[in-house]
């Protein structure tokens, strides 16, 4: 729901730009085509980079411009002169680190062969006009229509995320508990997908901080990022000790029933308390961390110093629980369990 309603904001804002930006040029009886273009491709996911790739557009179009009108002059309207302007275009903008503006400037020398006959400083000129006049009307947009928000994106972003993570970290412990002959590639797709997701909130957290310098509530909700990055490292970190748990020998454990079920009660509720961060209690927490502490403790002592069937590698035991201490550790210094809390207001404001 959330991208559908992002690409539809775009949408709705690049239509809106072609609309305005064509219509001031056929008021000047300008040829509104290359003015379109810019528009379409300033319409960017934050304001401040419609500022910044405009800034880098712009001389980028002039350079294309220039060298369509200079070819022209020399060649005329011939494949040489598409040729000629096209590729110098790319040498200069990519020689003075033009690169946001490569396309546009290309496509703009290369357009402009086509529609030049006379006048070429003229031409030039209104090039230059139309370029500016796609740059100003597609930034306005983007700042005055559907002004960028990801804050709620973010907020419920993280809150599904760790809900599927604890969804996944309980039945990867209930596959190595209690069925060993079980395949984990599928849970380790799923793995990869939660990866994913916390890297497109990473990027969404980079587009709001983007716009802190032109939204003076963006600034006033720092505090709400910074809990997000918190929890994006929490994530990143659970992410990388999962991996690790699905990589262990557990067709080689010897717990006993019993151990077995102390883990597992340990891992619901920690599933538990990731689903449901609002009802996260630290002191039930603690005891369950506790009780896996103290079984990590006494199987250390059945482990004698010349092992010989585990020389070099700590038995896959040890790998586990380590594993899910460690977990338990990220969570009670990383995980906010206020999230579901803050998704609630986001959702209201």
């Amino acid at each position: 729901m959330r991208s559908f309603q992002f690409a539809g904001s775009r949408i709705v804002k690049t239509g809106l730009a072609i609309f305005l930006t064509a219509t001031i040029c056929l008021w000047f009886n300008w040829p509104p085509v290359f003015a379109v273009i810019t528009a379409i491709v300033t319409i960017e996911p934050t304001v401040s980079d419609s500022i910044k790739k405009g800034l880098v557009r712009f001389p980028a179009s002039a350079i294309g411009s220039a060298f369509a009108v200079f070819f022209i002059t020399l060649f005329g309207n011939s494949p040489i002169t598409y040729t000629l302007a096209a590729v110098a275009t790319i040498l200069v903008c990519f020689r003075l680190n033009l690169h946001a503006g490569l396309l546009v400037a290309t496509l703009t020398s290369v357009a402009m062969v086509e529609v030049i006959h006379d006048n070429f400083l003229f031409s030039f000129f209104i090039r230059l006009g139309t370029t500016t006049i796609g740059l100003v009307v597609s930034t306005a947009v983007n700042m005055l229509v559907f002004p960028p928000n990801y804050s709620t994106a973010i907020l419920k972003s993280i809150h599904g995320i760790s809900g599927r993570a604890g969804s996944m970290l309980e039945h990867t412990f209930r596959t190595i508990l209690f069925d060993g002959d079980a395949n984990l590639q599928e849970d380790q797709k799923i793995v990869k997908q939660l990866t994913t997701e916390i890297r497109k909130t990473e990027k969404l957290v980079h587009f709001q901080r983007d716009e802190a310098s032109l939204y003076p509530w963006v600034r006033n909700r720092e505090a709400e990022l910074q809990m997000a990055e918190r929890q994006l490292l929490f994530l990143d970190n659970f992410e990388y000790h999962l991996n690790a748990l699905l990589r262990a020998p557990f067709q080689q454990i010897q717990w006993t029933k019993a151990e077995r079920e102390v883990i597992m009660d340990a891992v619901m509720a920690l599933a538990d308390d990731l689903r449901h961060s609002i009802n996260f209690d630290h002191e039930k927490h603690q005891a369950q961390l506790k009780s896996v502490t103290d079984l990590f403790w006494e199987n250390s002592k059945r482990v004698p110093a010349n092992d010989a069937l585990h020389p070099t590698l700590f038995p896959p035991e040890f790998t586990i629980l380590y594993e899910l201490i460690t977990i338990y550790d990220l969570v009670d210094k990383f995980f906010d369990p206020n999230s579901v809390k803050a998704v609630q207001e986001a959702e209201k404001s």
